[in-house]
């Protein structure tokens, strides 16, 4: 049994015969299993002479390592090719161009607002919220709006239950932001400087109106206001949301129940080829209503009017969204139409800032 190189060659040679990982298996089972013919052979060293046993085992172990190491570099050879076959078989081609990411879009009121947001901000204001369900007080009331007024008509207000008012107060869905405006002055010490944008609710349904739509309101309360301060802000406003340095108002005058004066406010705009361009004289559009706050609502807030005075200002932020970005029915904001949506919405990457354009 000392000579062992023949059935060493036989099996290094069948080892490299092997065609597929199943047959090496098979021959390290053959050779190296328990009942293997190599084990077979290391079983019968214990009955063996110590002489005899040290020559034997050292011929059997030199034959077993042999066989070991061909099976596993035979393995691994297998292994390898297979795996350069199946890369050749699935080669992809680098050079192709990548399928676009299938991206959703940002909303153009929730865009419009952020623009507002980042104008404003610019001009020292914060935005201020407040809640949608509100009572007649803070709605009506405390901005010096009558029992009388239409505004509080049902065809306008969408009123809760009388049963659900609270000491003697009728709940609704929020006609306005101004109740915000309300909070704000009650809760907050002036100076104070907010833009209050969010949803509100009124019964109207047709192309430009619908019976949710947004609202942005601003408010400025400090000493020594003056109606000097509105128009600057109101053309620093105009002139970036737009983005022309072109920009004329006309102040016309009107009546709110919350400010006095008040004034309606146009803005100076052409029709090149039936398209709406702000700027210049051409003709006029009106885009939002303003005036200085009423000393009465003043008042209702806790505060002095002889002391504090303000301005306020409101839009619509969907018909601001319609000017700018060419939209002309207002009902399709609603509607969830995802053509349209792929259509006017915005890359979630088009953050508004003043340096890019907030329009960008």
């Amino acid at each position: 049994m000392s000579d062992l190189s023949a059935e060493r060659a036989e099996w290094l040679a069948k080892i490299a015969a092997a065609p597929d990982a199943a047959a090496v298996e098979a021959l390290r089972v053959a050779a190296l299993g328990k009942s293997g013919a190599i084990t077979q052979k290391l079983k019968t060293l214990g009955g063996m002479d110590p002489e005899a046993r040290k020559a034997a085992g050292a011929a059997l172990n030199v034959l077993r390592e042999a066989v070991s190491d061909a099976l596993s570099a035979r393995k691994g050879e297998l292994e390898a090719a297979e795996l350069d076959a199946k890369l050749a078989a699935e080669a992809v081609d680098v050079t192709l161009p990548v399928e676009p990411a299938r991206l959703g879009t940002v909303h153009p009121v929730s865009q419009v607002m952020d623009e507002l947001a980042e104008i404003f901000a610019d001009l020292g204001f914060a935005v201020a919220t407040g809640p949608e369900i509100e009572d007649d007080w803070h709605n009506f009331t405390a901005l010096n709006i009558p029992e009388s007024h239409p505004a509080r008509a049902m065809h306008d207000t969408f009123y809760f239950p009388e049963q659900l008012a609270k000491e003697g107060r009728r709940f609704l869905l929020r006609t306005h932001t101004s109740p915000v405006q309300i909070r704000t002055m009650m809760s907050r010490q002036p100076p104070i400087r907010i833009i209050a944008p969010g949803r509100v609710y009124r019964s109207d349904s047709d192309a430009t109106h619908t019976p949710m739509f947004h609202q942005v309101e601003g408010l400025v309360i400090d000493r020594n206001i003056h109606m000097g301060h509105l128009k600057w802000t109101l053309e620093t406003f105009i002139k970036a949301f737009f983005e022309v340095d072109d920009v004329t108002l006309r102040f016309r005058p009107s009546y709110f129940p919350f400010t006095e004066p008040s004034a309606e406010v146009d803005v100076g705009c052409s029709w090149e080829g039936g398209t709406l361009r702000i700027g210049g004289e051409a003709s006029w559009l009106e885009i939002l209503g303003s005036g200085m706050v009423h000393p009465r609502v003043i008042a209702a807030c806790g505060l002095d009017p002889a002391e504090w005075q303000g301005f306020a200002f409101g839009a619509g932020i969907d018909r601001l969204a319609m000017l700018k970005y060419g939209m002309t029915d207002l009902r399709a904001f609603f509607d969830g139409d995802v053509r349209w949506l792929k259509h006017y919405g915005f890359s979630p990457f088009a953050v508004p800032t003043l340096s890019g354009g907030v329009g960008a």
